[in-house]
Order: C-alpha cells, then structure tokens, then sequence
C-alpha cells in the first residue's frame, strides 16, 4: 500500500475506496459491501419489514436495484431470515428492451436458487405497453405519458403477480434517490394522498392489496450501484426507451444538483417526511377503497384507473 494512501475508517486495514460525504466515513472496498448489507438490515429492523413465516415478492426488473436487492435478500435468507423470497418479473412488453432484462432477471433467480414468477401486461391486460402506446398515439391522445400508463399498469401486474405466488409482502427497490423525487413530485402536484401513503412499509388498506416494503429508501442509488459493480452483479444497463418521457426526470436532475453542491439533501426530504407523518395520519385514515365495478380489483372508486385506462385504449 501507498505511504500516502488513506486507510479505512472502519477496518484500519485497507486503502479507502469510497468516501460517504453526509456521515464522513472513508471505506475499503470489502467495507462498504458490508456497509450496505448492514444499512439494509437496519432499515428493515427499523420498520420492522419482515415478520416470522412470511413469504415475500421480491420485484426485479433486471435493472442494477432490484438485482443488488435480491442478492442481499436471497442472503438474508440464507442466513435464517425470518422470510422466504420469490421473485417476480413485470413483462411490460417494451421490444429490444424487455427482453434482456427477463434473461438476466431469470439468470441472477437460477443462480441464486430464488424461485422466478412472471406476470405479462399482454396477458393481464390484453395489450403490450408498445401496443398501448402506439394507439394512444394514432388517435392523437397525448395527455399522459408512456411512464404514466406504464406506473399504473405495473403496480397492479405487480400485486396480482404477488397474489399468484401467495406473498405477504412485496418488496420493491426503490432506492433514497426514488424516494425523495416521489415526495417532491407530490409536494409539487399538492397531492396530500399520494404524499401520506409514500411509506417504507405501506398500510393494510384492503385485502386484495399486498403490503409493500422498501428495503432501499435509505440507500442512495449511486452506492447501490457501486454495490452492483463490486459484487459483479450482472444488471441491464440501458435505459427504457420511454424514460425521456418521464417528469420523474427533472426532479433526478434537481435533486442531484442539489445533492453535489449540499451533501445529505435527498436524506433531508425522506426524513422531513418522516417528521411530517403525524399530521398526515388524518389523510391517510381517510383512505377508502372498495373494489372495481369491473375487474373486482380495489379502487378508490366506482372504476378503478386501470379499466379507465383500458377503456380509453380500446
């Protein structure tokens, strides 16, 4: 090692690999895998995620997070977790895209022995996200974007993919980074509904809605790909080809230029949140679902927003 090289605030061992600005830690490469393992375990103690026996959905896209999740769970599991894991995939059905991440959501599942579920917007919904998509665009209608379409049809797939397999709980990997660009997206919008339910494990609201848990919110998403990139972690690494599309990413950009010149601001939002969570509570209480005069599925209303949707597609 370098006479000059700095060494590892936690081993004392090793040369510093990383430098964590908001808390000041400088950590060798083996360091802060552990690091983030631990925060992940910490967080789900926190919120108190996972209970005994129960059986959890892991939501993997085959991007960088949800892969970098599965493994850290699938060895928690190992470990004698008190939870067993399946995975379940979301075929939007998105051409020259999609199907790269299957394989490799199908090859980290084989590899890790995680049972592996798929659920198809075709076969759910009777249409591709692509067939959507194009006919929105034939008849001229562009007031919602391809993301919008493709968020609410994903939560639902995503709740009847982890009924199909019989889970307690789905567990998504939302990262610190997603977190707080939702809370300000709806701080924006003045949605108070939306803003009360953004939580690290969401209510029990209806018995066809599973319970979701984010074992991610308080890890940034450039260390939870550092962690994919020190664990050789195979993920897909090109973006969607509707993500340009996305207000989401104005408030990435905002956040992250926030981020650089104020260390710690994404951590500020998830915990103002957090603070502001009793005077919340009222709103959230006030939450009613019944279920959907068409698809029986829980909805807010007489039609659910997925039927809306679809009525407008066909």
């Amino acid at each position: 090692m370098n006479a000059t090289s700095e060494i590892c605030s936690a081993c004392k061992r090793r040369e510093v690999f990383f430098h964590r600005p908001c808390s000041g830690q400088r950590l060798c490469k083996k360091c802060f895998v552990e690091s983030i393992e631990a925060k992940v375990r910490a967080t789900i103690a926190k919120y108190d995620m996972l209970s005994f026996n129960e059986r959890v959905a892991v939501a993997v896209s085959g991007g960088k997070d949800s892969v970098s999740l599965l493994h850290i769970l699938a060895k928690m599991e190992r470990a004698r977790s008190k939870a067993s894991f399946t995975a379940v995939t979301v075929d939007e059905g998105i051409n020259d895209y999609r199907g790269e991440a299957l394989e490799i959501a199908a090859a980290e599942c084989r590899k890790l022995c995680v049972p592996h579920h798929v659920v198809s917007f075709k076969r759910l919904f009777g249409f591709t996200l692509d067939d959507i998509v194009k006919r929105k665009r034939q008849i001229g209608d562009c007031k919602l974007t391809a993301c919008a379409y493709c968020g609410i049809l994903r939560r639902r797939a995503l709740n009847v993919a982890a009924r199909e397999v019989g889970a307690d709980k789905i567990a998504t990997a939302h990262t610190l980074d997603d977190e707080a660009q939702t809370i300000l997206m709806n701080i924006f919008r003045g949605d108070l509904g939306r803003l009360a339910k953004e939580k690290p494990v969401t209510d029990e609201v209806h018995p066809k809605l599973v319970r979701k848990i984010k074992p991610f919110c308080e890890i940034p998403e450039k260390e939870s790909a550092l962690y994919a990139y020190l664990k050789k972690v195979k993920f897909q690494a090109s973006p969607c080809p509707y993500a340009s599309e996305a207000l989401r990413n104005d408030f990435r950009s905002m956040l992250n230029r926030m981020e650089e010149k104020h260390s710690g601001t994404m951590f500020t939002v998830f915990n103002s949140l957090e603070r502001l969570r009793p005077a919340l509570k009222e709103v959230g209480e006030n939450r009613h679902f019944e279920e959907c005069v068409e698809c029986g599925e829980p909805s807010s209303g007489g039609l659910c927003k997925v039927c809306e949707l679809l009525k407008q597609v066909r």
